[in-house]
């Protein structure tokens, strides 16, 4: 009997006593708090994967290798290439935080490289920024140049480091472009995406820039071959060319966004890239007594975001670079760049 009790003792203990100190003493976790363990860990370990190291990488279109350069560098050798280093100071430093801006943006977008070439997200050529080493300078310019513009440009990046440009907290995408013409674009008229921070602003005191106005200049046979090169069905002949090209539609900026070719409506922007224009901004004329098509454009580039002739122009009449850059970029705040 006594058996008895010893045994039924020993199977309380094992059934009702040990589980209670085992649930009093082990801190119990679902499988959806060990989910979300997880992915806090996952979190904080992502965030100190990207902690920002004072580096970026590139892809050099030249070598078609990747290299890691110093941001502060890179900003160095993309202002160099992308703006005359005759322009003022200010322009200079506005064009080196626009840049700063850029690579940073592209850099935190396509952590994994871009579509475009993977291997990073940014490369060397104008598909992102053009970007030149201080040998390159040399070898494009020369020693002379170098010597006299290095420092400049230098002093222009080094007085905006670590500076980028912030809408709402976030850094934006601050494109920008050699001549606007007068007046800069809105983004949804050239990309149809509505961007609030690349709105159509006034860009005066651009008359300097090489490329304000230029003329192309085709014989009517070679305008008429060109646009049945993409448009076969197009009935046009040297007879019925005013007939048969018609404005549809300008942007507020005075661009083509739409024009009528024998009854089909195409972009503006596919006639700048079909005759090489160096903007939308174009005008069409025919002279049937020489035979002769001229087309006239004002500007050059995209026209959206920041014209690097109208910031020098701005530049040039007292304004600092804080000033041209909330001008070309509506809404915007500059600060340190959030690491």
């Amino acid at each position: 009997m006594k058996k008895f009790w010893i045994y039924l003792a020993f199977i309380l203990i094992i059934t009702i006593v040990l589980p209670t100190i085992l649930v009093k003493t082990v801190n119990l976790v679902s499988k959806e708090d060990t989910k979300e363990i997880a992915k806090e860990k996952k979190i904080e370990e992502n965030i100190v994967d990207e902690k920002f190291d004072g580096y970026i990488k590139v892809y050099d279109t030249r070598t078609q290798e990747v290299v890691k350069i110093p941001l502060e560098d890179y900003v160095k050798g993309v202002v160099a290439a992308e703006m005359p280093a005759e322009f003022d100071e200010e322009a200079l430093k506005a064009q080196a935080v626009a840049s700063r801006t850029y690579a940073l943006y592209k850099t935190n977008k396509f952590k994994e490289g871009h579509p475009d070439h993977p291997q990073a997200p940014l490369c060397t050529g104008v598909h992102c920024q053009a970007f030149l080493s201080l040998g390159e300078l040399e070898s494009i310019h020369s020693k002379k140049w170098v010597d006299k513009y290095w420092s400049k440009i230098e002093k222009a990046v080094d007085s905006t480091k670590g500076e980028v440009i912030y809408y709402d907290g976030e850094i934006i995408e601050p494109l920008y472009h050699s001549t606007s013409g007068g007046m800069t674009e809105d983004s949804k008229d050239v990309f149809a995406n509505d961007v609030p921070y690349l709105k159509g602003v006034q860009s005066p005191n651009e008359e300097e820039a090489p490329k304000f106005k230029s003329v192309a200049t085709f014989t009517v046979g070679e305008f008429i071959e060109k646009i049945k090169s993409i448009y076969p069905n197009a009935n046009i002949t040297q007879e019925n060319l005013p007939e048969k090209i018609k404005l549809v539609e300008r942007t507020e900026s005075g661009r083509i966004k739409k024009i009528m070719i024998d009854g089909h409506v195409v972009e503006g922007r596919e006639l700048r890239e079909l005759f090489n224009l160096n903007s939308t901004n174009f005008k069409i004329t025919y002279n049937p007594k020489a035979e002769i098509v001229d087309i006239e454009t004002t500007g050059y580039g995209h026209g959206v975001g920041m014209s690097q002739w109208g910031a020098n122009g701005m530049a040039k009449k007292g304004s600092d670079y804080i000033e041209i850059i909330k001008h070309y970029y509506t809404g915007v705040e500059i600060e340190q760049y959030k690491k």
